[in-house]
Formats: C-alpha cells, structure tokens, sequence
C-alpha cells in the first residue's frame, strides 16, 4: 500500500509541476506572425474578434477542467488513504447516500450550463455579419484553393503551394503559395465558401475561421481582421493525398493599399472576370467602407 500511495502522490507531484511549467510556457509562446512555431504550447495571436472570444472561452474551460481533474486526484487520494484494508480493516455496507446522489447530479448540470451559456453565445457571434462590407468566395479544389472578389469586379485566381525546391529565403514550407489573399483590416468581411469535388476546410487559425467547403453547397463565414500582416493556414478536412498540400495565405493591409491591389488585380485577372454587358458602365474598383 505505502508504494501505490508513494507512487500516486509522485504521479500527482509531477502534474502539478508540468502544470506550472505550461502556465509559464502559456504566458509567452503566442506567436505574432500569424503561423505556429516549434515548441509553441497554445494559440496563435488572435487577430480578429472571433478568435478573441474563441481565446476567453477557451481559458474559461482550461480552469473548469483544472478544477475538476485536481478534484477527482484529491478525492482518490483521500479514498486511497482512509478506505485501504489496513486503516479501514471494516468496510462500511452502505449502499445509498441521497445528499451525495443529489450532489454529483446538480453539480454537473450546473457546470454545463456554465458552459453552455458562453458557448452558445459565441456560435451565434462566428455565425455571420448582418451587415458586411465586401464579400470574399473560396472554392477549395483537389488540391488548391479559388478565390473571387464578387465585389471589386469578380476577378478570381487559383492560389497553389510553393514547391520546396523553389521558396525564396524566408518563406516558410509547406505554407507559401503562388497567388496570396489580400484582404483590408477593420473591414466586416463576408466569407462565401464551396467546393468542386470532395469536402475541404479553410481554416485559418489566428482569425478563428474554419469552416468545411461542401460541393454544391455555399456556407457562410465572416472576418473582421484587427492588425495588418501575412497569416498561414491550411486546409482542415482530409480530402485525399493532396490534404497536406492546400495551405492558406492572407495577406491583411491598410485599406489604402487594399484599393490599389484591387486595381493592380484587375489587370492581372481581368481575363477571369465577367464580360460587361452592352450599355453597362466599365467596372469601379469598389472602396471598402471606412
């Protein structure tokens, strides 16, 4: 009994000690360039306010759980201790106990309408803006990804990985692509997403997207990006030999800047965009909305 107990109480020692050092670790491994690092313990930096509130709600069920797993470690320490043979050589034959019953029932129901009331509200927040500023369309292919600006004259590209043997320096691996989405910050953006052939999944984890790209099917998804830089994701859904290869890449800029990308993207792609009709005046860059 003393070398179970021994062992139970290290067991307990070094959870307590690898908790610490992940809360210490916690502290500082977010990372600020929108792609995750080695050794990286928890999130990304959030970027937008759906990833924000993912964030809170997940340190609320970080300590929910901590509080019940150091629970249920005391109370088989303490079962262990007090109700082994040699302390308790008489077992007790006690087969009900209504005020525990009614305990283990209403404390579990209360933890998950904690839960529940957070989460829900959190799932109507990702669901959609009422009133979004421009549109963005993904349509994930075997294995790459479409984008189209329906709103800034419906130019659309196809947006592949960078083979390894032709990165430049400082591109990361398995995350560069040829053709990057660029998309304006403090901007209410629609996210339209389908698919052509299999379910794929554009998730992108520092802004809290990831959401499946279904055939014949258009889910809608939203982003309001809160600082300017380059973030990577991937696709989420494995959707065949290629899934390791569809990376994500969104390039968030000034609004200014935006506008003349829109321009410049027009040139680039203007063979992908719709012909105008007869009478129809040529197509404006569209301004976002300050």
């Amino acid at each position: 009994m003393t070398l179970r107990l021994h062992a139970l109480l290290t067991g307990a020692a070094l959870f307590l000690l690898s908790f610490g050092t992940s809360a210490l670790v916690f502290a500082g491994s977010a990372q600020a360039d929108g792609m995750a690092r080695p050794w990286q313990m928890t999130f990304q930096d959030a970027v937008s306010p759906v990833a924000e509130r993912i964030h809170s709600f997940h340190d609320l069920l970080f300590w929910i759980i901590t509080a019940i797993t150091l629970f249920v470690l005391a109370l088989l320490i303490y079962v262990i201790v007090k109700f082994n043979e040699k302390a308790n050589p008489v077992p007790s034959k006690t087969t009900h106990n209504t005020f525990i019953e009614v305990v283990w029932t209403v404390v579990p129901i209360v933890i998950l309408v904690v839960i529940a009331v957070p989460s829900f509200k959190l799932l109507f927040f990702m669901d959609k803006h009422e009133n979004p500023d421009m549109t963005l369309k993904v349509t994930g292919h075997q294995w790459y990804w479409s984008y189209e600006y329906p709103d800034h004259g419906a130019f659309k590209f196809d947006s592949q990985m960078v083979q390894k043997e032709d990165l430049k320096p400082g591109q990361p691996r398995l995350l560069t692509v040829d053709n990057f989405v660029v998309l304006p910050v403090d901007t209410n953006i629609r996210v339209l997403q389908t698919s052509d052939d299999v379910i794929h999944n554009w998730a992108m984890p520092s802004m809290g997207l990831k959401l499946d790209t279904v055939p014949g099917r258009i889910n809608e998804n939203w982003v309001r990006i809160t600082k300017p830089g380059d973030y990577y994701g991937q696709c989420s859904e494995l959707c065949g030999v290629g899934h390791a290869f569809m990376p994500i890449h969104i390039k968030a800029v000034p609004k200014q800047e935006f506008t003349a990308w829109v321009q410049s993207a027009q040139k680039k792609f203007a063979d992908t965009m719709p012909a105008p009709v007869a009478g129809e005046a040529q197509v404006k860059v569209a301004q976002v909305k300050d």
